[in-house]
């Protein structure tokens, strides 16, 4: 890749995962202040996950999230306004303010509106990579999971379903080691609980620095090759650790606060920064003027949707049942 092109794109990818993280931090404190409805659920920590995967990714590739899906979709390139609308449970809110945090998506992005249930998106990514491939098209879909994940029926279907089939499904393992407080370790006996159960389906699998969000890349361009060239799935296990709780609510009893500091250490943002100074792609001042700029980008949609309309009670009798469309 030519320096110029590197430059661009490394930038590109800083900024993408600063929205996340600005994003999270407003909506955490909004929360707090009892402003939205419902609940949260952060990928603070995990941006490099959602950017690295997502960021070449075409409009007209799929993408299935989790109950944890606002790093996902911001990093595939729903609009910033929309999803906050959604929070705010506004009419012009990403998904109709039928959505909430956890089942936010635009399929114009094509972003499936994300499924809070373990494994719950999996086979549906299967099909609609099979869909895919039965139209002639070399559109890939992308599956995001997390380590509890593994464990469930749905993860084994999928894979045997996507192996026989040649379907162009990346599987992304999102593994932080914990499903909600339950240590991966304790309920699965393999190092790489995804990884490591490819080859039982003949699926070529990588076991990626999650938090690195140049190396994620560069395993997803392996990945979406052989998707596009009609060779079938891939699994791709990201090692990363979400630094909030499960949800709002989750004091974090379980982890160990040497265990949080080690990976406070790896904090993606700050690895990619590093890196963006160290090549002289960017300085310190100028990365410091990017946040800056993205957290009033932040605000802005904060403000515009309090300011949005909120939905009429008509609407929610709309999308229940299949609509014709005029145009």
């Amino acid at each position: 890749m030519k320096k110029d092109v590197r430059s661009k794109k490394l930038l590109g990818m800083y900024e993408r995962m600063v929205l996340i993280r600005k994003y999270e931090e407003r909506i955490y404190y909004l929360f707090l202040e009892g402003a939205m409805p419902g609940s949260i659920h952060q990928s603070h920590g995990q941006e490099a996950s959602a950017v690295g995967i997502l960021y070449d990714l075409r409009d007209d590739d799929y993408m299935g999230s989790t109950h944890r899906p606002a790093g996902h979709d911001l990093a595939k390139g729903v609009s910033l306004k929309s999803m906050m609308c959604e929070m705010f449970a506004k009419a012009n809110g990403c998904c109709g303010a039928k959505g909430g945090a956890m089942h936010t998506g635009d399929i114009t992005k094509g972003v499936i509106p994300a499924n809070a249930i373990v494994a719950g998106n999996m086979p549906i990514m299967v099909g609609i990579a099979l869909g895919a491939k039965m139209r002639g098209t070399d559109q890939v879909a992308v599956s995001y999971f997390g380590d509890g994940a593994t464990n469930e029926g749905a993860f084994h279907e999928a894979l045997n379903g996507a192996a026989i089939w040649k379907a162009g499904v990346i599987f992304v393992c999102e593994n932080n080691l914990y499903g909600a407080s339950t240590p991966i370790r304790t309920t699965c006996l393999l190092a790489n609980p995804a990884a490591d159960r490819g080859p039982a389906y003949g699926i070529p699998s990588e076991v990626v620095d999650g938090n690195d969000v140049i190396a994620v890349n560069e395993a997803m361009d392996r990945a979406v090759s052989r998707a596009r060239a009609g060779e079938g799935p891939t699994i791709l296990e990201l090692k990363t650790y979400r630094i909030p709780g499960h949800s709002r609510s989750d004091a974090c009893a379980y982890r160990t606060r040497e265990e949080e500091a080690e990976w406070a250490a790896k904090d993606p943002i700050k690895r990619l920064a590093a890196v963006l100074v160290d090549e002289k792609v960017a300085t310190a001042v100028e990365l410091e003027a990017i946040d800056e700029r993205i957290e009033q980008e932040v605000e802005d949609s904060v403000e515009f949707a309090k300011n949005s309309p909120d939905p009429k009670p008509e609407d929610a009798f709309r999308h229940v049942y299949w609509e014709e469309r005029n145009n």
